[in-house]
């Protein structure tokens, strides 16, 4: 699985422009061959009994006594391969028509094929020391995607910007490591599920905490969730690629695969991820409610969504399945979205912005149907996979966590208003774009993707959480909840009130954005929509707590450098050089001065002599 597409980015790589005809095929190929591997895995995987359904893997010695370097297969790391390979071999395929009059494209196929291969070795390792290889991978790839039109300036400062915020939380993963290798002399997973129990409550919490710092970099939740936004400025396949199958989910498989350092439920580290959770939900809504980027108005559902398979992760055994189950749902409803804003783009000259937008159904009406699907599932439309798997978190959470678990449902209400802001404004109304566009559908190679992923879309959810179906698939990787396993109630009361809420939202936005006229020139709005178009002031608060002090520590460092260290050395050197100079003036290279310098010695010599005597 993860060779594979490794070996498709270094043919790419190395022989460089040799397989610009058809090196976009090879990374189609490779990333396709490692989804038929990673199916073959799961089919071996479930013909064992329960208790065999984890697999080691052993490959080499890697670090002589303190790691081996090996794989796990159990229920959790094939279910992210099979997401991850089979979505990004759909956005591999869509990538070929988005891309096809690119002069780099396949640079672009190359960079494709890696970021499977690292987000592969991710979840695939046994232990932290191969996980960290896989999340540094991620973060590399993602830098080379995100700039990939480097001759933009905002394309490479958002690709700096998404790997500088990214060693934040990575610094957090790895003191995390230090602290485990210190206290349990080990970092393979297998080996410290026996072991964490006899640790103190102090230590485990500074590793929940610390793993916590690492999950919010990745997955883009509060506060490091300021690069998400600007990743959109990478082609839109990339887009897809990191909202929907790959980087922002592995926050989520970071927590939930170290669920033994956030366990027993109740402890301060598990609190700490569902509050993030939740309030990240809340605040990649409301961004999303304002903005007229169609790319950065999913970015912040994203951000959205993530939150809420945090705030299920949070819970424990009793909501890993919802996560995960989300996980998977939101993977194929997330890409067929961005895909579809792809489609969109590609028909309208590369124009982003929804104002210019309108009345598009009719142009495009596959994009548009595919769309839609993808719409209703992310709001929860009943029987749809969102409805399955974000009531399943909302529902959990209420139980465990009543304040957590309102706060979720009020998040769904307005993501029924953003989402369905944004399908009115592209594909209801009057035309509004300008007159040089000529919207219309994307070839097949773009719209099969599309079709696939909006299947899955409509009936991945029920299949995965009705009878429970992937929460006892999961149970031997992650644990049970205890007592009798829950069922589906589709007349609960957090059920309905989301439902509710989602149609007030949906309403309240076609009263503004389907039936009203929709102005080309966005309103200057009241605070709140500033705020939200703004991105909640997340840089500035980076640029007031961060940046600036920085910039004054740099000058005090610099200050310190110049007048300090080199002022003393500098002092001393210059001291020495004046003091030569001086002296060299003695040195005056006549016989008679210093002849004349010697009598005079000897005169004072002689007198010394006679007043040392005479005393």
């Amino acid at each position: 699985m993860i060779l594979l597409p490794l070996l498709g980015a270094g043919i790419m790589l190395v022989f460089n422009r040799f397989t610009n005809r058809w090196g976009h095929l090879l990374g189609v190929a490779m990333s396709l061959a490692s989804f038929v591997v990673a199916v073959l895995a799961f089919f071996e995987l479930i013909g064992l009994p329960a208790e065999q359904r984890r697999q080691a893997v052993h490959l080499y010695e890697f670090i002589p006594g303190m790691v081996d370097m090996g794989l796990l297969i159990d229920p959790l790391s094939i279910s992210f391969a099979l997401l991850i390979t089979g979505v990004g071999s759909l956005i591999h395929i869509y990538s070929i028509g988005y891309m096809a009059h690119d002069p780099e494209r396949r640079r672009f196929f190359s960079y494709l094929n890696l970021f499977v291969a690292a987000m592969l070795l991710l979840v695939l390792a046994d232990n932290y020391v191969g996980l960290f290889i896989g999340w540094e991978g991620v973060g590399l790839a993602s830098y080379l995607l995100i700039g990939f039109w480097q001759f933009k300036p905002s394309a490479a400062v958002a690709a700096k910007k998404a790997f500088i915020v990214n060693r934040v939380g990575d610094f957090g993963l790895l003191v995390a490591m230090f602290i485990i290798w210190t206290s349990f002399g080990t970092l393979a997973f297998g080996d410290l599920g026996a072991k964490v129990g006899t640790a103190s409550n102090g230590t485990l919490t500074a590793i929940g905490l610390l793993l916590l710092l690492g999950a919010c970099g990745k997955s883009a939740q509060l506060p490091l969730q300021s690069w998400l936004l600007d990743a959109m400025e990478g082609p839109t396949p990339v887009s897809a690629l990191i909202h929907a199958a790959t980087m922002v989910t592995a926050g989520v498989y970071l927590v939930v695969r170290s669920g033994a350092f956030f366990f027993p439920e109740g402890s301060a580290q598990a609190l700490a991820v569902a509050i993030v959770g939740a309030a990240t939900l809340l605040a990649g809504a409301i961004i999303g409610c304002a903005k007229d980027d169609i790319k950065k108005g999913l970015a912040g559902s994203t951000m959205s969504q993530i939150g809420y398979m945090m705030l299920g992760a949070g819970l424990g055994p009793a909501g890993y399945a919802f996560a995960i189950g989300h996980l998977i749902t939101h993977g194929f409803f997330k890409a067929d979205m961005f895909l579809g804003a792809g489609s969109v783009m590609h028909g309208m000259n590369d124009e982003v912005n929804m104002r210019k937008y309108g009345g598009l159904r009719k142009a495009m009406p596959v994009t548009f149907a595919t769309f839609f699907i993808g719409y209703l599932a992310i709001i929860g439309f009943p029987l749809l996979s969102g409805y399955f798997t974000k009531d399943g978190i909302i529902e959990t959470a209420v139980h465990h966590q009543p304040v957590l678990g309102w706060l979720a449902v009020l998040g769904a209400g307005i993501t029924g208003f953003y989402m369905s802001r944004m399908v009115f404004m592209t594909f209801f109304g009057e035309k509004r774009w300008d007159s040089e566009a000529h919207p219309h559908e994307s070839p097949a190679v773009m719209t099969w993707p599309l079709i696939i992923l909006s299947i899955g879309s409509v009936f991945l959810g029920g299949y995965l959480i009705l009878s429970n179906t992937l929460m006892k698939f999961l149970g031997p990787a992650v644990g049970m909840p205890e007592g009798p396993l829950p069922t589906f109630d589709f007349l609960s009361t957090p059920g309905l009130a989301t439902l509710a809420l989602v149609a007030v939202g949906a309403a309240f936005a076609w009263m503004r954005y389907g039936r009203a006229e929709v102005p080309v020139v966005a309103p200057r709005g009241s605070f709140l929509t500033t705020f939200a178009r703004r991105d909640l002031y997340g840089d500035a608060l980076n640029e007031s707590l961060l940046m600036r002090p920085g910039q004054w520590l740099t000058r005090l460092a610099v200050f310190f450098d110049n007048r300090g260290v080199d002022g003393l050395v500098n002092g001393l050197a210059a001291g020495i050089g004046g003091s030569s100079g001086r002296l060299r003036r003695l040195q005056t290279g006549f016989a008679r001065t210093y002849a004349l310098s010697i009598l005079i010695g000897a005169a004072l010599l002689t007198g010394a002599l006679l007043l040392v005597g005479n005393i």
